[in-house]
């Protein structure tokens, strides 16, 4: 029986005891995420302490544990230290972003393409490749990790990006996202605690949740990820590993500074990190004064580098360099095994040829005008906004003026034949102390008119709710 009683005391979350059946923890996990679902418990909602809700619904303490771990790792809740457990902005929302299907009416501002009207480039490429190669040389289970020519190549497109290694530490993916699922299989065990960005790439958040990982989302500034609020964390929340995009992170577009790469590659040292750097978009600063170190370089004994070529090359070749700490060695190469067994050969080495006669680095420079074109007709557009770090980035982050349901927004935004992601599909924590915006892509269209249609076409439905 209670020791409490709870006629006159609120509690946010007041689970039905008469339908709870044993075991009692999965029937409360049920309630739970019911209650989350249809809404009785919205976003960013503080649930009980875990001892005032023990003695209220008459269980044990630890049942209630493992019911609020449960949610947590399901990705319904996250917990704060000192403060309690609360809903998640996203737990109702589909996180994870994919192309999908549409009619020819819709106006797809939502999925981050990369300019695929340059595609006729690398056909001409796959065509050589063809036509020179002993394709069924590549049509085996042979070389799983890349061929000695295709690590080579790889090992000269990285150097040109600020990053060095051998043949050994170097594997080739099925893709940036493949990547990102064999350093987190192979590095981590579910509980771990990763720091990210506030906002960060959606997903890699549902991947998260699929391994019962706890993102620990970490405070920055116009620099990037702060430094000293992670600090805090490593001091106090045990965090194991770091989730960093410092060349335009996605959605935020926040460009690490030189100096806060130092003092973030400072800490991951002190506190031997495992640091996985997404580096989808630092092609972009090929050749600019203002490229800067990845701080996977400042930190070679702790890093996991992540280079896609999706954006930069192709996205239908699913392509990726994996380049890591020799310690690490052992551990990603069985995951990527265990995942994808081999990289395509032949798409590795359309890539390949690619980099070889200079045509990557053609297309490279087709879609960084193309970017710098796209970002200005949005400025034009949408007038009033801050101007990125990176001019040639391929998404904009439109802030909106006051707070709304993401996925009542998206739903009322795709009724109008518009497809945008608001912020909450890419939130870490709690939604409800942050502001509002849209990620927008400049890279789906079929043209920079098509563009500016479609983004007058979002500016028209959505303008009250835009700064």
């Amino acid at each position: 029986m209670p020791i409490n009683s709870f006629n006159d005391y609120v509690l946010t979350w007041k689970p039905d005891r008469r339908q709870l059946k044993r075991p009692i923890y999965q029937s409360l996990s049920q309630q739970l995420e019911q209650d989350i679902a249809d809404g009785s418990l919205p976003p960013g909602t503080k649930l009980p302490p875990q001892r005032e809700l023990a003695d209220f619904l008459d269980v044990n303490f630890t049942t209630i544990t493992r019911v609020y771990k449960i949610s947590e790792h399901k990705g319904l809740t996250y917990g704060i230290v000192g403060k309690g457990t609360f809903v998640a902005s996203n737990a109702t929302l589909p996180i994870t972003i994919a192309s999908q299907p549409s009619s020819k009416e819709m106006i797809e501002l939502g999925f981050n393409s990369s300019f695929e009207l340059c595609n006729d480039l690398v056909a001409k490429v796959v065509e050589q490749t063809v036509k020179t190669t002993d394709i069924s040389q590549l049509l085996n289970y042979d070389e799983q990790t890349g061929s000695l020519k295709q690590k080579l190549a790889g090992l000269s497109f990285l150097k040109r990006m600020k990053m060095t290694g051998s043949v050994e530490n170097l594997a080739i993916a099925s893709g940036g996202q493949n990547a990102l699922a064999v350093a987190v299989l192979a590095m981590f065990e579910p509980g771990d605690r990763i720091a990210v960005d506030e906002f960060t790439y959606a997903n890699f958040i549902e991947l998260a949740i699929l391994h019962h990982l706890r993102l620990v989302p970490i405070a920055g500034d116009e620099q990037g990820m702060s430094d000293q609020a992670l600090l805090a964390a490593c001091k106090l929340q045990g965090i194991k590993g770091i989730y960093l995009m410092p060349n335009g992170a996605n959605p935020t577009t926040t460009y690490m500074t030189a100096a806060r790469r130092q003092k973030i590659a400072q800490l991951i040292n002190r506190y031997e990190l495992i640091l996985i750097e997404d580096d989808y978009l630092g092609f972009t600063y090929l050749g600019s004064d203002q490229q800067d170190a990845p701080v996977s370089a400042l930190t070679p004994a702790h890093s996991i580098y992540v280079c896609s070529l999706s954006k930069s090359i192709s996205s239908g070749l699913r392509v990726a360099y994996m380049l890591f700490a020799p310690a690490y060695k052992e551990q990603i190469l069985r995951a990527l095994f265990n995942i994808t067994v081999k990289t395509s050969s032949l798409d590795v080495e359309v890539i390949t040829n690619s980099i070889l006669s200079g045509v990557a680095y053609r297309l490279i420079e087709m879609k960084k005008q193309l970017a710098l074109q796209a970002n200005l007709v949005f400025d034009q557009v949408f007038d009033q906004q801050p101007v990125p770090h990176n001019p040639y980035t391929f998404f904009r982050w439109l802030p909106l003026r006051q707070r709304v349901n993401g996925q009542q927004f998206e739903a009322e935004m795709l009724a109008n034949h518009i497809r945008v992601f608001h912020s909450d599909r890419f939130i870490v924590g709690d939604a409800t102390s942050q502001p509002n915006y849209l990620r927008i892509s400049l890279a789906s269209g079929s043209s920079l008119v098509t563009l500016k249609h479609d983004l007058l076409a979002l500016k028209q439905q959505a303008g009250p709710l835009i700064n």
